[in-house]
């Protein structure tokens, strides 16, 4: 993207197929395609892309239209009038550097990473001032990797990069782009278009929807899988694939389709196919609403309503009324399927940095992508990152000369909380970063923390790398960022920041740190003009803030008419100690170094606990394996499971996820095939465990594998045997080692599990037999 100051910028119109010089404008003013080793790797016969800049797939284009549309667009699509849209910022030029294609599967519909390096090499060599990259992975790019390099590069040379985080939420640490040169970007929602379906019992349900415009119904009711064809398969009816439904069953009917498998658009097709009316679009679990473009008109409705619907669509002579109205959901939240933090490469570093739209956007579509549409609703962070994208381009047309550091630093420290789903704040910093964007506020930031080659490349030496470029290795908690994290603090740590003015005026710092004591210093900022910069410190110490837990808090400076907030995320550590140590027999005991980070260090032991063995047996065939639920509840000090097979010759496989407040999360996996799995965790998050036993293959000459599965939860006092350590109340020196050690007696065979608890909830599991 180049703004629209009249600054240098050399860029070319690259034909192609179907792709004329003269479709270059006064809005696009570049287009090139980079595809030398993805068009090498993929033959023709698999491409579903045009060999130019063209975008065929519609990706590219409602993301360029959200960042730099023009104004003033009037939007008519399958009848419905959405009056008037237009990009952040329209008078922006766009500049396409096309290096992502659509091959004809999922495997083949990708982009290659050296073709992904060229074009941000060219679009920085063409002199763009801001890069809008909607790519993100489950899996977090490493700082190395040659994308995120070429990043620093294009941060290098002044130009701002806006990533989205990633779309595999909203299980922990699943985002991707973290590199502190990016503008990691994660997705919230709009205010939604309200809509509700109510059932003939009465019952009504408050969703979304762009295609119900009046009052629809009641018309009869059939789920998806009463009404499917003969021969199709749960799955395929249940998401109301291509082909799954029956015209005779589904004839003037609205039928409940659950989400999944397929795009939400392809069921709504699939009902109009089959003669249906109106489809209820139904969540399998808490997600996202989108308010999508349908072929028949449709609401989109959230878990746990999807159940009620479900049950009463079976019930005889089961009818539905769509509505246009319902009530007003908070907003904005962060969508559920937004990529969460930590960051497992960034210790130091609050990732995500900010949340932006990213729900059922609507923004100019590739007509041969989507059905011959011209607009359509896009749902992502890919959404959200380009509205980051437009703002820094407002920014830096009016701030032309400043750094990619400062606009990043204008906007995370202007921001607003997000909600959850009551409408209350939302402090979950590892959803939406420093807050949601506030576009009203950014342009007045007070002061800003910013950053430059030299401090990137000493952050790439702290962490390990080698930059060969004579920079002083810097600690990540001491860049200068505009927020602050501190992945372990062990009893204190003090971090150093920068800001300079942009506001003079005399600047005072409040902190807000629970548990920890704080000091910042200078606690007062004097700025006599604009563009001063002076340095400050913030000490923590640990108190009684738990351990091995992130603690959340923020620090504001008010003055200059404004109030410039930095969220803090530290994770204090009471010790260094082993998680876990293992032992054998009715009696014994083992020896461990402790280094304690309070200068009181009680502790305690807890167990020994057996719990029951739970028989089962598993085949090759059985897909999920054979499944157990265990309800570890709040306060539980440690758990253990343990998978063992009857025949020490034969190999198991597990996973355990973990189900909280209705998120689900996977906690562990098996790597390799064992007759024996066992995972162990102190302070474990409360939740409904479920472990999954799997099987490859049976031993010759038989038809399953026998198994037991033990879950030992250690709630408290109680148990068999005795469990002590020495010394239980030691005199101790912060950062000094000491030597603890663990005596067990009267454990009877059988795997028992006990506990040693250090000061602020953390301790070491022992797992003995």
């Amino acid at each position: 993207m180049h703004k629209a100051d009249g600054s240098t910028f050399t860029g070319t119109c690259q034909t192609g197929e179907q792709f004329a010089a003269t479709l270059c404008n006064e809005k696009v003013i570049s287009a090139r395609y980079f595809g030398e080793s993805w068009l090498r790797a993929v033959p023709p016969a698999q491409r579903k892309d045009y060999v130019s800049p063209r975008d065929a797939q519609g990706h590219g284009t409602h993301t360029a239209g959200t960042a730099a549309g023009n104004t003033a667009v009037p939007v008519t699509e399958q009848g419905v009038d959405f009056g008037n849209i237009s990009g952040v910022a329209p008078g922006a030029k766009i500049a396409v550097y096309k290096a992502l294609w659509q091959g004809t599967t999922d495997s083949t519909t990708n982009g290659h990473t050296s073709d992904i390096v060229a074009a941000i090499d060219q679009a920085v060599a063409d002199g763009v001032d801001v890069i809008n990259y909607s790519v993100g992975t489950a899996r977090e790019s490493s700082p190395d990797d040659p994308t995120q390099l070429a990043f620093l590069n294009a941060a290098a040379a002044g130009v701002f990069v806006a990533a989205s985080a990633g779309n595999s939420g909203p299980s922990a640490s699943t985002l991707d782009n973290t590199v502190p040169w990016a503008m990691t970007t994660a997705a919230s929602t709009l205010e939604p278009y309200p809509a509700s379906v109510e059932l003939g019992n009465g019952a009504r349900f408050n969703g979304t929807s762009t295609t119900v415009a009046a009052p629809f119904g009641p018309k009869p009711l059939i789920s998806s899988r009463a009404a499917r064809a003969a021969g199709v398969g749960d799955v395929e009816a249940d998401n109301c694939m291509t082909g799954s439904l029956d015209p005779a069953k589904v004839a003037g009917k609205v039928v409940l389709c659950l989400r999944g498998v397929v795009l939400r658009p392809i069921k709504s097709a699939e009902v109009a196919r089959a003669g249906g009316v109106g489809m209820v679009l139904a969540n399998p679990s808490d997600q996202d609403l989108s308010g999508d473009l349908h072929s028949v008109p449709t609401v989109h409705v959230n878990w746990p309503d999807t159940q009620a619907v479900q049950e009463y669509a079976a019930t005889a002579g089961a009818q539905v009324t769509l509505l246009p109205t319902g009530p007003s959901m908070p907003y904005p939240q962060v969508a559920p399927f937004s990529s969460r933090g930590p960051s497992l490469n960034h210790a130091d570093l609050l990732k995500p940095d900010i949340a932006a739209p990213g729900v059922a956007i609507l923004a100019a579509v590739a007509p041969p992508g989507a059905e011959g549409k011209n607009f359509d609703f896009y749902s992502g962070t890919s959404m959200a990152a380009p509205h980051i994208a437009g703002l820094a381009a407002l920014y830096l047309a009016k701030h032309p000369d400043w750094s990619p550091a400062r606009v990043k630093s204008a906007m995370m420290t202007t921001t607003f909380a997000t909600k959850t789903a009551t409408g209350a704040p939302s402090g979950d910093v590892f959803a939406h970063g420093a807050g949601h964007v506030d576009p009203t506020r950014m342009l007045d930031p007070g002061l800003v923390y910013d950053a430059s080659e030299q401090d990137w490349l000493g952050y790439l030496e702290g962490l390990g790398y080698r930059t060969g470029s004579g920079v002083t290795p810097i600690r990540g908690s001491d860049l200068n960022y505009p927020s602050i994290g501190v992945g372990k603090l062990f009893g204190t740590h003090t971090v150093t920041r920068r800001v300079t003015a942009v506001t003079p005026g005399n600047y005072h710092a409040k902190v807000d740190l629970p548990g920890l004591k704080v000091k910042v210093s200078p606690s007062t900022l004097h700025f006599k003009k604009a563009g001063e910069t002076k340095e400050f410190t913030v000490s923590m110490e640990l108190r009684t803030a738990p351990a091995g837990v992130p603690t959340i808090g923020s620090l504001t400076w008010t003055g200059g008419g404004t109030a410039v907030r930095s969220p803090i995320v530290v994770t204090p550590q009471s010790m260094i100690a082993p998680t876990e140590i293992r032992g054998t027999g009715p009696a014994g005991s083992a020896s461990f170094e402790v280094t304690p980070a309070l200068t009181k260090f009680p502790i305690r032991t807890y167990g020994m606990v057996a719990g029951p063995l739970l028989p089962g047996t598993v085949r090759p065939e059985d897909i999920w394996g054979k499944q157990y639920a265990v309800t570890v509840p709040a306060g539980t000090k440690a758990v253990e499971f343990t998978v063992r097979s009857d025949n020490p010759q034969a190999g198991l496989l597990y996973f355990i996820a973990r189900e909280t407040d209705g998120v689900l999360s996977l906690v562990d996996s098996s790597g390799f095939p064992s007759a024996e799995q066992r995972f162990a965790t102190a302070a474990p998050v409360p939740g409904v465990y479920t472990v999954y036993v799997l099987t490859f293959e049976n031993l010759p000459g038989t038809t399953e594998t026998p198994f037991t599965v033990q879950a030992n939860l250690i709630a408290g006092t109680g148990g068999v045997g005795n469990l002590t350590v020495s010394p239980d109340k030691p005199k101790v020196t912060p950062g000094t080692p000491l030597t603890v050690t663990a005596n067990w007696s009267g454990v009877p065979a059988g795997r028992h599990t006990g506990y040693i608890e250090y000061p602020n909830g953390t301790g070491t599991v022992v797992s003995i037999n």
